[in-house]
């Protein structure tokens, strides 16, 4: 059963046994992978309404508005389903250029060297600054 008010698109979406659906977040500008989070039916739907990316926090169990601790909101400029219906693509301009908690511009920082995760992104901010963990 949908939702009143938020239309057959939201039918359209193949969610998982939790409700969810992956999100993968790139910058629309450079096509960078900033990010891959989880959406449900309500964080879509807020998404596409307030024209800012809203998550499905699985660790906290609730909605997350990206940027609502951090200031680094991520403005939407597209979404997209793909052809399997179970995955959801954001085209965003990512405020402040840091999508990561830890104060890089893409959570995508780790290469794969040998045998062993290399961090090859520069931290832009320091996470404690951006949290107010500093004091």
């Amino acid at each position: 059963m949908s939702k009143k008010g938020t239309g057959g698109w939201l039918d359209q979406v193949r969610w998982n046994g939790e409700g969810l659906v992956p999100v993968v977040t790139q910058d629309a500008s450079s096509g960078r992978l900033l990010t891959q989070a989880w959406m449900n039916r309500e964080a879509l739907a807020l998404t596409a309404a307030e024209g800012r990316a809203v998550y499905w926090s699985r660790s906290r169990r609730r909605l997350w508005r990206k940027g609502e601790e951090s200031g680094y909101v991520q403005r939407v400029v597209e979404i997209r389903l793909d052809c399997d219906g179970d995955s959801i693509l954001l085209r965003v301009n990512q405020d402040g250029g840091i999508a990561c908690h830890t104060g890089r511009e893409s959570c995508f920082y780790l290469r794969l060297e040998g045998d062993r995760w290399q961090a090859v992104d520069p931290v832009l901010k320091d996470p404690g600054r951006i949290y107010g963990e500093d004091g």
